[in-house]
């Protein structure tokens, strides 16, 4: 379903580049322990961090200690923040990707669904020159799916038809 919440927008983001190379039932399991180890995913205190935060995180077995991935994580808060100064929200930033409706595909398998696409591709090129880390076309396209930026339901789910609504609205 589409989100429009720049701190969910955020933790979404954050969550897709920390599943990079790993499967996203891992992250999904540690979802709450992120939440709490970045501060509800609030990108202003998340780019206050410190060395010194960064050690205690890497000690947390709750999430993913990969320095690199946690570096990120405070260097995208940065990023998302500037971001946000430049276009009033992430959220109207984003969503100018698909001109602010979801992309409708009509798919009847999964595996029709592609892993990356054009738009996803130029998110990524545009938020990686925005200094993002952890955010190729394949993390983006996930990305986009979700936060309902594109609508990868297949036809027999029930939420094909509501996204479909919403991009008609």
């Amino acid at each position: 379903m589409p989100v429009h919440h720049d701190r969910r927008l955020f933790e979404m983001l954050i969550l897709e580049g920390a599943q990079a190379g790993l499967s996203w039932s891992t992250i999904l399991k540690k979802r709450i322990a992120y939440r709490r180890a970045f501060d509800r995913f609030d990108a202003t205190k998340v780019a206050r961090y410190t060395a010194v935060r960064v050690r205690r995180l890497l000690n947390d077995e709750g999430i993913v200690r990969n320095r690199a991935k946690i570096t990120a994580t405070i260097g995208n808060a940065h990023a998302f923040l500037a971001v946000r100064r430049e276009h009033g929200s992430f959220d109207a930033y984003l969503w100018r990707f698909v001109d602010g409706r979801p992309i409708q595909n009509a798919w009847r398998r999964h595996g029709e669904c592609p892993t990356e696409t054009d738009v996803s591709r130029a998110l990524s090129r545009d938020l990686l020159a925005r200094g993002f880390r952890f955010v190729g076309p394949t993390i983006c396209y996930a990305f986009m799916q979700a936060v309902g930026m594109v609508n990868d339901h297949t036809r027999d789910c029930f939420r094909w038809r509501e996204v479909q609504r919403l991009a008609r609205h």
